[in-house]
């Protein structure tokens, strides 16, 4: 993952398991897991690979993916596997500003132990490829060999709370510029601001249910989004009234970075300024409508237990 601020200082990372027994890491400096705890493995499989429809590609053909951001490779290990599968050649662009949490996995024998040979050699040269550095200005870079051609783009960085810079409306309208016409976009995050910057970039919305076993508070298990509109059915589920109800609320003002250079600090002022003399309904006065509690802002990824 890409971390909030471009220090280029490595973070304290500590390794553990996932409930599904899955190598993930969490980051003390920022209190924040790689994964959901159901596990790193499953929540690339459920969130990231199953709502991209891989069943649209015909074997033998190409699977051009974008993934922002690469953390320890899980999800990228998942593709290969999802390729391999089905019988697709991949086309892969990393974009990661750290190389710590990739080296720890790679050298993590419990990492090693979740993939066969095939995979984990595939993994191992596509990390020969990642393009290193602030995703912002990278992406940027990428623009004239990514422009309309991405069958799926998976956006995995930290959460909004922490990491606004690659939520940002200027950010999300490069990401969205690299789908091709069937294109899907797919994360974890279900926050309004990044929902409506989505919107706001013409793109087609989707939800996804909620994990099985998830607390009461945790109503969506992440978000899909397209050029072209979402076919209903399993993953994928439609806004419920609560949700589109949300996407009115403060919580829906975007978060802004015009100089692709803002910090995550100043991005956050600016946001709370703008929440601030909106007029909009406060996220709170939602919140109590709909009975939900204040673990509603940043379901999905949970401490180690």
């Amino acid at each position: 993952m890409n971390w909030p601020d471009c220090s280029g200082a490595e973070e304290p990372l500590k390794p553990y398991r996932c409930k599904d027994g899955s190598f993930s890491l969490w980051s003390e400096a920022y209190g924040q897991a790689f994964h959901s705890n159901r596990g790193a493995i499953q929540e690339a499989q459920e969130t990231f690979v199953a709502p991209a429809g891989l069943e649209r590609l015909a074997p033998g053909s190409t699977l051009r993916v974008l993934e922002l951001c690469v953390g320890t490779g899980t999800n990228t290990a998942v593709v290969l596997e999802a390729c391999q599968q089905r019988q697709l050649q991949l086309q892969w662009w990393g974009l990661e500003l750290d190389a710590q949490p990739l080296q720890l996995a790679l050298a993590d024998q419990r990492f090693q132990q979740q993939w066969p040979n095939s995979i984990l050699q595939a993994l191992q040269e596509r990390a020969t490829t990642i393009h290193w550095g602030d995703a912002r200005q990278t992406l940027r870079d990428l623009q004239s060999q990514l422009a309309g051609r991405c069958d799926l783009v998976i956006h995995d960085a930290f959460s909004p709370g922490v990491c606004p810079q690659l939520w940002s409306q200027e950010f999300l309208g490069l990401v969205s510029q690299c789908l091709a016409p069937r294109g899907r976009l797919t994360t974890y995050c279900s926050a309004a601001a990044v929902r409506q910057s989505l919107l706001a970039h013409g793109l087609q919305l989707a939800g996804l249910k909620p994990p099985a076993g998830s607390a009461s508070h945790q109503w969506s298990g992440g978000t899909v989004a397209s050029p072209t509109v979402l076919p209903p059915g399993k993953p994928l589920v439609a806004f419920s009234q609560m949700e589109q109800e949300h996407l009115q609320t403060q919580a829906a003002l975007p978060y802004l970075d015009p100089s692709g250079q803002g910090t995550a600090a100043e991005i956050q002022e600016q946001r709370r300024q703008q929440q601030q003399c909106s007029g909009r309904l406060s996220t709170s006065a939602w919140r109590r409508r709909w009975q939900q509690g204040e673990g509603l802002r940043n379901a999905g990824r949970f401490p180690p237990s």
